[in-house]
């Protein structure tokens, strides 16, 4: 009986892993080759940002909700830095990679876009308006970023997400 049942279970997990792993696949793909487009030909080793107690306050400050983990990975190559980030739109998590360069956006790419609405962030004509942005002391974008008509939450994700780089960006190059 006990055999039969570690069988069953056994099984079921493999049949989640063979379902999840293509959507899981693609994610990777994509981080892979945004960190190849942003440092190519040479990705720098991974380094790690661990989140203490004045850098949490920071990160609540900007997702106005506590950041659910202790470290976050980046890359770095002399003052370019860059983060791959998630972030809740309406129900489900958007990944997007940030590159920050002398403390403002060069680059900003979703990497997988997961909800049913709100797509539209995908696409070059919205992530452009980020290059160029930086974060002043008050924790807000410099520049106005126009919403799209049913993607406002979409929107408002992708907006934290570059000032969270920002303020990574800025923690890890102040001495």
């Amino acid at each position: 009986m006990m055999n039969t049942l570690k069988h069953i279970v056994i099984i079921g997990l493999c049949a989640l892993a063979c379902l999840a792993s293509p959507a899981f696949a693609e994610e990777l793909s994509a981080q892979e080759q945004f960190l190849n487009s942003a440092f190519a030909p040479n990705v720098p080793v991974a380094k790690t940002l661990w989140l203490d107690a004045k850098t949490k306050s920071g990160v609540k400050k900007i997702l106005r909700h506590d950041y659910h983990g202790l470290r976050v990975r980046y890359w770095q190559e002399g003052a370019r830095t860059l983060w791959v980030l998630d972030e809740i739109g309406k129900y489900k998590p958007i990944t997007v990679g940030v590159v920050v360069n002398d403390g403002a956006i060069e680059k900003l790419k979703v990497l997988a876009y997961r909800e049913s609405h709100g797509w539209e962030v995908k696409h070059d004509f919205f992530t452009k308006q980020f290059i160029g942005a930086k974060l002043p002391q008050n924790k807000k974008l410099d520049r106005r970023i126009d919403g799209i008509s049913g993607a406002s939450l979409s929107v408002r994700a992708l907006k934290k997400m570059a000032m969270l780089a920002l303020y990574f960006d800025n923690v890890v190059s102040t001495p």
